[in-house]
């Protein structure tokens, strides 16, 4: 089932991560920031709820959906209270799944908006498209996810690190430089300013970016 889920989440357009246990989950939860964390109760070494403590225990501000076969009341009260934002039960569609997924992130980073407007750039989260004044603009999906990161941080500095972390994941080494980030800034940067006659990214020196 997690094979399942993972892949396709990931054809959605998701960074997706797995913990097959929960000493790997808490190492992952423990190191990195997710949008959203889906937590099986029955895990083979412990139970996913320890899991939920923890994320409550660390403050994390991702949305967390707890999935499980138990059909009892008890047990999504459980995990309710201990502050999941949804229960989900076994089996499910996967497109379920991805709809509650996208409605705690609505919720929680844009206050459950589907249409995000910011200044003269509209994005519509369900189909992905920005556009400015009503003209699409045409933008990877990597320069997509950092405009999206970028509006859901407006006005704070964000680090190169935690620009790579959120949207490449493991998928680079800490031993790497920077280059393939800025060059996906520089891209980014041009379209909105071609398109808008503004410059929404100022960098800040030796730390990352800023998006006003």
């Amino acid at each position: 089932m997690v094979d399942s889920i993972k892949t396709y989440l990931t054809e959605e357009g998701n960074i997706c991560e797995v913990a097959n246990d929960v000493k790997s989950a808490i190492e992952k939860i423990s190191s990195y920031e997710y949008d959203a964390i889906v937590l099986d109760i029955g895990l083979p070494d412990g139970t996913g709820l320890e899991i939920l403590n923890l994320v409550k225990v660390l403050r994390k501000d991702g949305g967390i959906i707890i999935i499980s076969a138990r059909d009892a009341l008890d047990d999504r009260l459980t995990a309710l209270n201990l502050g999941a934002d949804d229960y989900l039960i076994k089996p499910f569609h996967l497109a379920e799944l991805k709809a509650r997924i996208m409605a705690i992130y609505r919720r929680k980073s844009f206050k459950g908006q589907n249409l995000l407007i910011y200044d003269m750039i509209e994005i519509d989260l369900d189909r992905r498209e920005v556009r400015i004044e009503g003209r699409l603009l045409i933008l990877t999906k990597k320069e997509y996810d950092m405009l999206l990161y970028f509006i859901a941080n407006k006005g704070k500095v964000i680090s190169h690190n935690a620009l790579v972390d959120h949207l490449w994941r493991d998928e680079v080494t800490w031993a790497e430089s920077f280059d393939f980030l800025y060059t996906h800034i520089k891209n980014l940067r041009k379209k909105l300013s071609e398109a808008t006659n503004k410059d929404y990214l100022s960098s800040v020196y030796g730390i990352g970016y800023k998006f006003t």
